[in-house]
């Protein structure tokens, strides 16, 4: 699963260059917001769209765009999945058009995943697309929802079916941003960190077992390797395919179940916990399969566990996770595709399985 895409840089700072169609680079180290100086420089307005409660980060990029003599425009959105919704966009969509927001300015979203998400689909979709960078604020969306080019909101009929391709001019992992991060917001993007180790770098696996009290917080002492690892990882798998025509879909390990908790628990449980059952779910479904052996089977729940993860759920119905599934944008017409491990770092697809397979499987989850 490698792809065209380069890591580079100083101690202080590491670029990783992501490729395709239009190509950008993530800037990974302590201060790098003040990167936003140059990569505005020459820009009339600049939209900061930022999530609640963090009014004080926005101030600094705020002071970021008026040094690179850009007019600021200051906006908020609600935190969390709460903010990804239709009624949002359309408000910002307004906002974006009072302030007079035209082609040749740009976007800068500050938030966690769900805001770089709904951030990034109303610059995708305000005049067929206005440049975007993203300040991520999590763990969770420094080493997956920023990095990609995907965007989107949730609706009834599930999480994230309407979006848009829409990759940022840059995206800047400010590290100095981990200092106020509360420990269960690190845990949660570590699940999307052990995905990336099972799918395609097992020395982030080794990282973590080598020191999972360490790995479960955001001053350990490998934290800013296991950020770097899952988004050069992520890099380089977007940089063959953007839009989800092939290696891409590898990506999507553990997510189907995880969307449809996600989707029963009416997004109040947080992602990261979704993924992580549902990491467990593919692995069990990838074991009974014959696919995947019993150790690395194992190894998802103990890696999951050490970080402090939730590793079962019987929180809904067989029923209602089966029927969630079925909406799941990875799906073909009406048959089910499932990410599953042929092997450490061998992902694969294990089409329309049995539905006695699917049940089996998901016992594993429900005890």
């Amino acid at each position: 699963m490698a792809g065209a895409t380069g890591v580079s840089g100083t101690t202080s700072r590491t670029t990783i260059a992501v490729g395709g169609p239009a190509p950008y680079d993530v800037l990974v180290g302590p201060g790098v917001i003040s990167e936003l100086q140059q990569l505005l420089h020459g820009t009339p307005t600049v939209a900061v769209v930022v999530a609640s409660g963090l009014e004080e980060l926005a101030a600094r990029v705020v002071d970021a765009v008026v040094v690179a003599g850009c007019r600021p425009v200051l906006l908020q959105v609600a935190a969390g999945e709460g903010g990804k919704d239709l009624s949002v966009v359309a408000r910002l969509w307004d906002e974006l058009g009072e302030s007079g927001i035209t082609r040749a300015d740009a976007v800068v979203a500050v938030g966690g995943g769900a805001t770089t998400d709904v951030v990034g689909f109303a610059a995708a979709t305000w005049l067929r697309g206005v440049r975007v960078f993203h300040l991520p604020t999590t763990l969770l969306a420094m080493v997956d929802a920023a990095v990609g080019g995907k965007t989107g909101i949730n609706t009834t009929a599930g999480k994230n079916l309407v979006g848009a391709f829409h990759p940022p001019s840059a995206v800047l992992v400010d590290l100095d941003v981990l200092s106020t991060l509360p420990a269960a917001e690190w845990v949660n993007g570590m699940a999307e960190v052990v995905k990336a180790g099972f799918i395609a770098d097992p020395e982030i696996l080794r990282l973590i077992e080598a020191d999972p009290d360490g790995a479960a917080r955001p001053d350990g002492p490998h934290a800013r390797e296991l950020i770097e690892r899952s988004i050069a990882m992520k890099a380089g798998v977007v940089s063959e395919d953007l839009r989800e025509a092939g290696p891409r879909e590898a990506l999507n390990y553990g997510h189907t179940l995880g969307h449809a908790i996600e989707r029963a628990e009416g997004y109040r449980m947080p992602h990261g916990h979704a993924v992580s059952i549902g990491l467990i779910y593919a692995a069990e479904l990838g074991r009974l399969a014959g696919r995947l052996d019993e150790e690395t089977a194992r190894r998802h729940r103990h890696l999951l566990e050490a970080v402090g993860l939730p590793t079962s759920y019987d929180g809904s119905s067989w029923k209602q996770l089966r029927e969630g599934m079925s909406s799941d944008k990875k799906s073909r017409g009406a048959r089910l595709r499932f990410v599953v491990l042929d092997g450490l770092a061998e992902p694969g697809i294990l089409e329309q399985p049995d539905e006695e397979l699917l049940e089996r499987a998901y016992l594993e989850v429900a005890r």
